[in-house]
């Protein structure tokens, strides 16, 4: 009855079931926006927190290399960030708080349009869409933890700490540093779809397990030239974000392998 009653429902009844559905995904995302402004210093000593020489990265790394009995500590650095506009903090507090609200939003955004366009699946097209969504969610999300506890915390230690003499000192605006780390994890939850992107050109024909395993030194080459445009221009982060990319090509290969099989 209720798929009926929605094959029933007029331009103008579908416009206003969108409407409310995009006015509670702004409600929400407004209380969750102001909340993060509130909080803020637990929110940006989660966003400064790869920019510190004791970050848990660095701790793992050294904690993992006295396991196998290697005495490696990081040299301890400090990167002023630095403010030059008068707004240009209150700005990026508003502006972090909306990004970090989409970002806590996103399951019940998800949700939200799933429930939106369900009606118009069959049951067992439900069951396979959540599976699917659940998985695109999985992905970015990995991808976020990937470019936060990895690949942007060794990237602006590298860029940060690097210097072409000693009296010339880096100082970082906080809009670089915020307008780097947003695009980043970003980035890297988008680029982080690769298996599913594959799986799906498999299912449709385009792709097969023989394609992708012939050219693997192509999309190597492929995934350098990615990873340069999307990282900034150095070499530490092309190789940090070369290699979870390429990895991830290597499971599109066996996923394809057994899609195709």
């Amino acid at each position: 009855m209720e798929n009926n009653s929605q094959d029933l429902m007029t331009f103008g009844g579908h416009l206003e079931v969108l409407r409310r559905m995009l006015f509670r995904i702004l409600f929400v995302v407004g209380i969750l926006a102001v909340v993060v402004f509130c909080c803020k210093n637990t929110t940006w000593s989660i966003l400064l927190a790869p920019s510190e020489y004791d970050f848990t990265t660095y701790q793992m790394i050294e904690c993992m290399t006295s396991c196998i009995g290697l005495d490696f500590k990081f040299e301890e650095f400090h990167i002023d960030l630095i403010a030059t506009d008068l707004s240009s903090q209150f700005m990026t507090h508003i502006t972090t708080s909306v990004y970090l609200a989409l970002l806590g939003a996103s399951p019940y955004i998800i949700y939200e349009l799933f429930r939106f366009i369900s009606p118009a699946l069959y049951e067992s097209e439900k069951k396979h869409s959540v599976l699917v969504v659940s998985i695109i969610y999985l992905l970015f999300i990995f991808g976020v933890l990937m470019s936060y506890f990895v690949i942007f915390p060794i990237s602006f230690r590298f860029l940060g700490t690097y210097s072409v003499a000693e009296k010339v000192h880096s100082t970082i605006t906080l809009d670089s540093y915020i307008e780097t780390f947003t695009s980043l994890t970003f980035v890297m939850g988008i680029v982080f779809q690769l298996p599913l992107i594959m799986f799906v050109l498999a299912k449709m024909g385009f792709v097969s397990y023989s394609m992708l395993a012939k050219y693997r030194k192509h999309a190597l080459i492929i995934i350098m030239i990615v990873a340069a445009i999307i990282t900034p221009p150095d070499l530490m982060t092309l190789i940090l974000v070369t290699i979870p990319l390429y990895l991830l090509y290597e499971i599109s290969v066996r996923v394809t392998k057994h899609t195709n099989g």
